[in-house]
């Protein structure tokens, strides 16, 4: 597996709210979060902060290798991350309120497992084709759910970045947890919705199918957002299933 990622505030943000990193258990498996902060004066960048780095030191300490364990391991930390960043916003004035998105994804050579709750995103492109795997948790995908409005009129509904599921706010931290099968040749994106707000799913595929390495594709698609206005912190992380090499 060939790893890499990037984050960047943008060109409209004050500053960086998102966390984006990769981690390495004691067997060799591989842990990859990307996490998007909201709310409180500086919460949201505390608790995006919190999640991808307590997350991370667990998961360091852990030794399992399989889909069932991790997809275990990740049920368990999620739910008591989402209780350590509701305490901690209880204890401070100008954290209360913060949360974060996540999706997080363990993977192996022939499966990946993801959890993730609010509109950060996972996509998996495989022959060309590119698949949105999560599902937002947000506003508008639930009135495009209901019929209410088309998916196009949700890129540029005014209510698009209200979301209705985070890490922190809810002591029920309802996130979806799935398992996939990979083969030879798939690349997963992880990202937050500061690139997809910006940038449509055919450029990103086109920029996933290039042949440059995984650090310029990253790159590449933080240029593709900021080209278009970069209202919002952009964070992606690419895997490609057929390499070795964890770059960031």
């Amino acid at each position: 597996m060939e790893v890499a990622f990037r984050t960047a505030i943008g060109k409209q943000r004050a500053d960086n709210q998102d966390y984006v990193d990769v981690f390495t258990n004691q067997a060799g498996q591989h842990l990859a979060l990307v996490a998007d902060g909201i709310g409180g004066h500086q919460g949201g960048d505390v608790a995006s902060a919190m999640a991808v780095s307590h997350l991370g030191h667990d998961f360091e300490l852990t030794a399992w290798t399989t889909t069932t364990a991790a997809s275990q391991w990740l049920s368990q930390q999620i739910t008591m991350e989402n209780h350590s960043i509701i305490e901690k916003s209880n204890q401070f004035a100008d954290l209360n309120g913060m949360g974060t998105t996540l999706v997080a994804a363990v993977y192996f050579t022939d499966e990946v497992v993801i959890a993730s709750i609010g509109d950060s995103r996972a996509y998996l492109l495989r022959d060309g084709q590119l698949r949105q795997l999560t599902e937002d948790h947000s506003l508008v995908n639930e009135l495009v759910k209901r019929g209410e409005i088309s998916r196009q009129a949700a890129r540029h509904h005014p209510q698009k970045n209200v979301i209705i599921r985070s890490l922190g706010i809810s002591n029920d931290a309802n996130f979806d947890l799935n398992t996939y099968p990979l083969v030879l040749n798939d690349q997963l994106l992880l990202c937050t919705d500061g690139l997809t707000n910006m940038v449509d799913d055919q450029q990103i595929a086109t920029v996933l199918e290039s042949a440059q390495p995984l650090e310029a594709k990253c790159d590449r698609l933080i240029e593709l957002a900021n080209a278009a206005g970069g209202l919002d912190n952009i964070s992606v992380l690419i895997i490609a299933n057929g390499g070795r090499k964890v770059a960031s």
